[in-house]
């Protein structure tokens, strides 16, 4: 039944975008001249290592918005009120994503990157990831520090790779580079798979916004199914959505959580017993009281 609604959708978005392409012209002659957002062109590098061997990359365009409390957040995103309130911080909040292109939105990954404001200076304090499967339209976000961050796995990103392990991910301050690196560490396969995005910034006022990101969407769908195909051609094992098998994977997420945070402040001997690490107790643990704080969006329909 999944199968017969991916094929719709993949039929309805098609006429959507063929449709909605014609009219560009039009948008283009009447559209709003809106504070741009700087514009981005890099590449995205995937690499699987086990149990065979699998990698690819693709060109890739983002918009890195800067999101103010006096205007509209992108759709289907956080507000910067939100944003702040999550990363508990009180300076700007800015948004990298890939906008919708001809009625279709595509976004494996969205980062809302939160800085702190003390005297006269600003520094990044926290990010936020925001992380989109496909073709279900699951999303969870969650928060991490962008220097390094170790999160257990929450969400069933892709049907080739198990609920088990955890993100390693890490990203610097956007300027004219951009930067953003994950890897999964893996109980039994180890470090097992990483992806980065490495891009450069370019003049926002060089082209419109809407011929940049033409079809960027529908190209990364692309990307992702074509390469799913080829895992599956590999004989790459195929895994059941956990929703199926073990409807409190969630919570089992934020449990194996806990302890990935308490492996911050303390490290394990080769017996399992927890040593103190540059602490006296654990109430002087410099451990953030919110943790990473998981936040899961359902699919929707025909995917629920």
């Amino acid at each position: 039944m999944e199968l017969v609604y991916l094929l719709c959708s993949i039929i309805s978005t098609t006429f959507t975008t063929l449709f909605l392409s014609l009219l560009l012209p039009f948008r283009l002659v009447f559209s709003s001249r809106a504070t741009p957002p700087a514009l981005y062109q890099g590449t995205v590098w995937h690499e699987r290592r086990r149990p065979v061997h699998h990698s690819f990359n693709y060109s890739v365009r983002y918009a890195l918005f800067q999101l103010n409390p006096d205007s509209h957040s992108p759709s289907d995103h956080f507000s910067a009120h939100e944003a702040r309130n999550i990363a508990d911080t009180n300076g700007p909040v800015f948004l990298l994503t890939i906008p919708p292109s001809v009625g279709y939105e595509q976004n494996p990954l969205s980062l809302y990157y939160c800085y702190d404001i003390e005297g006269s200076s600003r520094s990044l304090k926290k990010c936020i990831a925001e992380v989109t499967n496909t073709p279900w339209g699951e999303r969870v976000s969650f928060l991490f520090d962008p220097n390094v961050d170790v999160v257990a796995k929450p969400l069933h990103v892709s049907p080739f790779m198990d609920m088990h392990g955890s993100w390693k991910i890490k990203t610097r301050e956007p300027d004219d580079n951009l930067f953003v690196a994950i890897s999964v560490q893996h109980p039994k396969l180890g470090d097992y798979f990483s992806a980065s995005l490495v891009a450069k910034r370019v003049p926002s006022s060089a082209t419109d916004h809407a011929l940049f990101f033409w079809l960027m969407p529908h190209k990364v769908a692309l990307w992702i199914y074509w390469h799913a195909l080829k895992l599956w051609w590999k004989n790459v094992q195929f895994i059941q959505h956990p929703r199926y098998s073990n409807p409190a994977y969630k919570e089992e997420a934020v449990a194996r959580d806990i302890k990935l945070l308490s492996c911050t402040a303390f490290s394990c001997d080769s017996q399992n017993k927890l040593q103190i690490k540059e602490h006296n107790s654990v109430s002087e643990l410099d451990r953030s009281e919110k943790g990473h704080l998981f936040k899961w969006r359902d699919a929707k329909w025909p995917w629920c």
